[in-house]
């Protein structure tokens, strides 16, 4: 089931930021130190993104 909390995600795989915005709040959340096949592995078709993130 989606998410509909989140509202958009991002990552840099050069700085390895993963940028989390949730709809309720507005907020940004940034994970620090993610790893390029984390990130590939959460977004993966195996693992829906919420309605309305970007990949």
């Amino acid at each position: 089931m989606p998410s509909t909390s989140i509202r958009k995600t991002e990552y840099d795989p050069d700085s390895k930021i993963l940028s989390v915005w949730f709809v309720a709040s507005g907020k940004l959340y940034e994970s620090e130190g993610v790893p390029p096949e984390t990130f590939a592995a959460t977004t993966s078709r195996n693992h829906p993104v919420p309605s309305g993130c970007e990949r």
